[in-house]
């Protein structure tokens, strides 16, 4: 202490310090001597801190001789200057007052080296935890922070890991980093973005207050990284704060609230195409959201309570991740099948397909491929492994604990949802109300009824479903109906209890229940019982008799159950059902309009505001479809008539009966159903080939709907019925029409929809290799000629020379060819190509004889030539072998016909590929007519009449269609859910006459025909937000005597032409009466063939209404 005193004085004392005394006071505070001598170091460092004053000046001058002028040999210790600056700053912040400038002049150093070093060094200097150098210092704060944006990458990077230790530190800064990491995140380095995450999720777990919204809402936005390693490293990040916070809820209520959004998110990840994502969300969910070393009972209340509170998204995100589980369980056990029958080929094709098919769950499927193979060698040499294996995935293992596991887990589930019935247990505590951990625990069950159902067995669990079943609450019984019939299949025999009281619930349910509970109770009753006909009967007899469709309030659920039962009992049901039908549901309830629907003008209702009479209306479209499922056969003629009364359903725009008396919402409404039935008929073989080109084509303008609600829920279901294989490849070119959408979200979720449903079909192609003798039906560029038969019959398509349409054309066409021609495989395009040239030497076999019709089929396919011609990719593959045509869309190749000619000129060639898109335009109305006006009727040939030669393969026989719909549930398609209200205003279109097609067997002479609709799908500048889907008066009641500065006759899903296109089309139609909807004009035989009855209109006349509408009854009904 005394020597400590003594060099004190000396220095204060002295005319200043020099540059030999100054280092030896500083060496000692080097890491190296510091660590050799200790005593040193503290002697150095108590004085320093005594003659600050003094020696401060001369510390100044020997770092402004080092890091400004460069000056290293002014002392040996120059190449320490960070590490003293580090240790001085410790000692005394007042040491540093004049070299802190100079530390902001090196971080503008144009040697990145440079600025690494000087922001090393910062970073523990603002980053320490006594340090307030940020809040002195505030231009080397700022001067510091620039560096996130450095343009050398280490800077970059070691600024952000200097984040965490100020966040963690230095709370009150985190305001200003917020910014800055906010652009790191999005940093084109994967490293950077990889710490970012580190950074926040670190100071997260330390103190959640240490980190706000916006930083973890940085860290959601990873998730969806294009680098795995950032996307690993954000859900895992999330995943530990939900558990420490959520779970274990070590913060409080408070902070739970804040990470509870993580369980969503996390969930939603499984929709990701990733194999990886898919796998680390399983992973996740067994670690974090439900940990697996709980015990029994607390797991099942973690998963209880979770699901309670899961999103409708995450909900289905789950459901989809056990059905991927149990799937692939399946897979594994139909291996294990194929390894106990005798080797063959066909048995090595099918094991070879299961193979690939496993390794697709697998992480790095290309690697995942080879050990699969080397491990089914294994497995097929090895017979315990086998048992094992057969062992560990059978739903009856024999194995205690497995077995004691599930159904413990099963019933300390069933006790937590008593607890909330009984209100026993105090389900807010947990974040959800008791009704909806009810509801949530019964779907929750719903979900492991279909994957563990013999876990459900006993009386106690099925007396608590009893329960379930009569609460109040329609969606709890429901859940419990549908478990009874996933897992009641023992009851009959081994509870006879639990029977005898379930079997008048379902009755009743059946009866008065609400739709979804009668549909559960019909198809429970078919599944569980044996005396099944017995009890469908006692339902089905009270209920047909009971139907009054003056009281439509009372319809809908007896309709759902006639409807399910006629489906699940064709034998005893078929019949009775045909008068039921012939009596009430066409003549008494379809053909009639008892109430006048809202005048609104709105496009689209809520469900709650749709009228009773409109639901039970729907309700009898879908018994029809059910009936005629449940037959699977045309022997009555049933089909036709169902088919020509869904075809007036849509030609009439929904108004059956033309009394203007249904509102347009109802009229929306309609429409969807009478579409969605004829696509649905189209799964069934025996219906699909009855369905006429020009009733598929009606069924095809429901996608360009003018109400915005229409297309989408018509777009979903095409869309999940072609992903599981169940529709005829035909209706895939229904999606080319999607290119006329004026909203981008729908053309976005089109191409999706295209994108996934031709990877299914190459996937399945590979996959099955048997399947190659139904190419027509699986291969997805046989699409293409379909689509060309599609837009040449499309009724905005009616001059074939017409620069603006056959625009429309190719839109629609590289709509579908875009994606088809994303990859050449196995030369596709060249098939493409031939299969455009090849069509072009037939003709058009819904009207052969008819010139228009063959030209505009044959325009359709130059252009699509030029598309194709344009994004050919030259290649010295082989030449593609003769295409497979359609028989019933076209005819049989005349070989003394040579179809050369170019049907579009050279100027409109270069017009479409160099063309300027047009801008977007508002869709208008659905229906339009299906062909040229007056053209001559043309009688679809039967089925002994199908061409079959090598050009042309015939589709009536029903082997053509897909009969892969029991392996269908390999494919899985997760519902896309769009709920945006997208308001349309509708353009008022000048309507145009033609005569309808006669169906030969069906219309009779005498019988007025609807024309085939109005104006479908028109786009306009989308309106204004919060505009309705409301038509306006002063649009329906413009006439074409509108001045001169009124817009163009518009068509549908196209931008309005130019001003002296619009003025020569309006000049065109100036003798046509405006308004949307177009009358039916009085088509006879005689008229259709006269020159131009066909397109003048006939006026109703009052005398002739009830005669007509009695006649057309009549024919609907035949």
């Amino acid at each position: 202490m005394h020597m400590l005193d003594l060099m004190s004085s000396i220095t204060m004392e002295g005319d200043g310090v020099t540059q030999e005394l100054l280092d030896s006071i500083l060496i000692n505070l080097i890491p190296a001597h510091k660590n050799l001598n200790k005593q040193a170091f503290d002697l150095a460092k108590v004085l320093l801190k005594r003659t600050v004053q003094i020696i401060e000046p001369c510390i100044a001058n020997f770092f402004n001789q080092v890091l400004v002028l460069g000056k290293s040999s002014v002392s040996d210790l120059s190449e320490h200057v960070f590490d003293l600056i580090q240790e001085l700053f410790a000692i005394d912040p007042n040491l540093l007052i004049s070299v802190m400038p100079q530390l902001e002049f090196k971080l503008k150093s144009n040697d990145g080296e440079e600025r690494l070093a000087v922001v090393r060094l910062l970073a523990k200097l603002f980053g320490s935890k006594n340090s307030d150098l940020a809040n002195q210092n505030r231009p080397l704060w700022q001067c510091f922070l620039g560096r996130f944006n450095d343009i050398h990458v280490p800077v970059r990077l070691e600024s952000v890991k200097f984040a965490s230790h100020c966040l963690m530190n230095h709370p009150d800064l985190a305001r200003d980093l917020t910014e800055f990491l906010k652009v790191r995140s999005h940093d084109p380095e994967e490293a950077i973005r990889h710490d970012v995450i580190v950074t926040i999720i670190t100071a997260g777990k330390k103190d959640l207050c240490l980190v706000n919204d916006q930083l973890l809402g940085f860290v959601r936005e990873r998730t969806l990284d294009k680098r795995w390693r950032v996307r690993k490293e954000a859900m895992m990040g999330l995943a530990q704060l939900y558990k420490k916070y959520c779970l274990h809820a070590e913060a409080g209520k408070e902070a739970a609230d804040k990470v509870s959004w993580i369980k969503d998110k996390l969930l939603h990840i499984y929709y990701q195409n990733s194999i990886d994502d898919k796998l680390l969300v399983e992973k996740i969910f067994a670690q974090y959201l439900v940990p697996h070393n709980l015990e029994t009972e607390e797991r099942m209340k973690c998963l209880y309570y979770l699901y309670a509170s899961l999103d409708p998204n995450a909900v289905k995100a789950l459901n989809e991740m056990w059905k991927c589980q149990n799937m692939l369980r399946s897979h594994v056990r139909e291996l294990l099948d194929l390894h106990k029958q005798p080797a063959s080929e066909a048995n090595n094709a099918a094991m070879f397909g299961k193979l690939m098919t496993i390794a697709k769950n697998l992480p790095d499927p290309g690697k995942a491929q080879d050990f699969v193979k080397k491990f089914n060698q294994v497995l097929g040499d090895d017979e315990k492994l086998r048992s094992q294996l057969e062992l560990l995935i059978s739903p009856t293992c024999s194995c205690k604990q497995a077995d004691v596991c599930v159904v413990s887990k099963q019933r300390a589930l069933v006790k937590l949802m008593n607890k909330s019935i009984e209100g026993t247990v105090d389900d807010e505590e947990e974040g959800v109300s008791p009704d909806s951990a009810i509801r949530a625990g019964l779907e929750l069950l719903k979900v492991l009824s279909f994957t563990h159902p013999t876990a459900f067995h006993s009386a106690e669990t099925y007396e608590s479903f009893l329960q379930c079943l009569r609460m109040d609450d329609d969606k709890v019984a429901e859940a419990a109906i549908q478990i009874f019939r996933n897992t009641g299949h023992r009851i009959e025999t081994d509870l006879p209890q639990i029977r005898s009281a379930l079997i008048p619930i379902l009755h009743q349910k059946a009866k008065r229940g609400t739709p979804h509970q009668a549909k559960q109770a019909v198809h429970c009753i078919h599944s569980i019982f044996s005396n099944k006909e017995v009890q469908l009967a006692q339902i089905f007899e009270p209920l047909s008799r009971s139907l009054n469709a003056d009281v439509p309030e009372q319809l809908v659920t007896p309709l759902v159950s006639l409807g399910h039962i006629s489906m699940l009992a064709p034998d005893q049901f078929a019949s009775p059902m045909k008068s039921v039908v012939a009596n009430f549901i066409v003549k008494d309830l379809l053909m009639n309009d008892r109430t006048n629907g809202d005048k609104n003008g709105k496009l689209w209702s809520p469900d709650e505001e749709v009228s009773p009479e409109v639901l039970a209306k729907v309700q009898a479209i879908k018994l029809l479809v059910r009936w005629l499922l449940g037959m699977k056969n045309n022997q009555s003629k049933s089909a036709n008539s169902t088919l020509r009364l869904l075809s007036a359903m849509l030609v009439s725009e929904g108004d059956l009966t033309e009394h203007k008396r249904i509102s347009k919402s109802d009229m929306s409404r309609l429409r969807l159903a009478a579409g969605g039935a004829i696509m649905k008929l189209a799964q069934e073989p025996c219906y699909h080939e009855i369905i006429t080109p020009e009733q598929f084509q009606l069924c095809a303008l429901v996608i360009n709907d003018e109400c915005y609600q229409v297309r989408q829920i018509f777009a979903q279901k095409l869309h999940k019925a072609l992903v599981k294989l169940q529709l005829p490849l035909e209706y895939m070119a229904i999606f080319a029409l999607c290119a006329k959408d004026p909203v981008k979200e729908r053309r976005a979720h089109a191409r999706q929809c295209l994108l996934k449903n031709i990877s299914i079909r190459r996937e399945y192609l590979k996959q099955n290799p048997m399947a190659n003798e139904k190419l027509l039906s699986l291969l997805p560029e046989y699409v293409v000629p379909y689509m060309i038969h599609l837009l040449a019959h499309d009724p905005d398509f009616t001059k074939p020379q017409d620069v603006d349409q056959l625009r429309d054309i190719k839109e629609c066409l590289w709509f579908m060819l875009e994606v088809l021609m994303a990859k050449n495989e196995n030369n596709s395009h060249m098939f493409m190509q031939k299969m455009c040239e090849s069509i072009k030497q037939t003709r058009d076999a819904q009207a052969p004889d008819d010139p228009k019709a063959n030209e505009k089929l044959y325009t359709v396919c130059d252009v699509a030539l030029c598309v194709i011609n344009s994004k050919i990719a030259i290649t010295l593959a082989d030449p593609p072998k003769e295409p497979m045509l359609p028989s019933r869309f076209f005819t049989h190749p005349d070989k003394d016909f040579c179809n050369d000619k170019s049907y579009i000129t050279e100027e409109t060639r270069i017009h479409l590929l160099t063309g300027k898109p047009k801008p977007t335009t508002v869709l208008g109305a659905l229906n339009k007519p299906l062909s040229a006006t007056g053209r001559r009727p043309y009688h679809r040939s039967s089925v002994s009449d199908a061409v079959s030669n090598t050009s042309v393969i015939s589709e009536c026989d029903p082997t053509v269609l897909l009969r892969q719909r029991d392996q269908s549930s390999e494919v899985s398609e997760i519902g896309v859910s769009e709920n945006e209200e997208h308001p349309v205003r509708m353009i008022t279109t000048t309507p145009v006459k033609l005569d309808i097609v006669k169906n030969k067997e069906v219309i009779s002479d005498q019988i007025a025909a609807p024309n085939l609709g109005t104006e479908r799908g028109k786009k306009r500048p989308a309106a204004s937000p919060g505009t309705e889907n409301i038509r306006k008066e002063t649009e329906e009641k413009k006439t074409d005597d509108v001045g001169p500065t009124a817009p163009p006759k518009p068509r549908r899903g196209r931008p309005p032409k130019s001003e002296s296109q619009g003025s020569a089309a309006k000049n065109d139609d100036s003798s046509k009466p405006s308004g949307r909807g177009r009358k039916r004009a009085a088509a006879s035989q005689e008229s259709a063939a006269g020159n131009e009855a066909g397109n003048a209109k006939v006026p109703k006349q009052q005398d002739l209404t009830a005669k007509k509408t009695a006649q057309r009854q009549m024919d609907l009904q035949r």
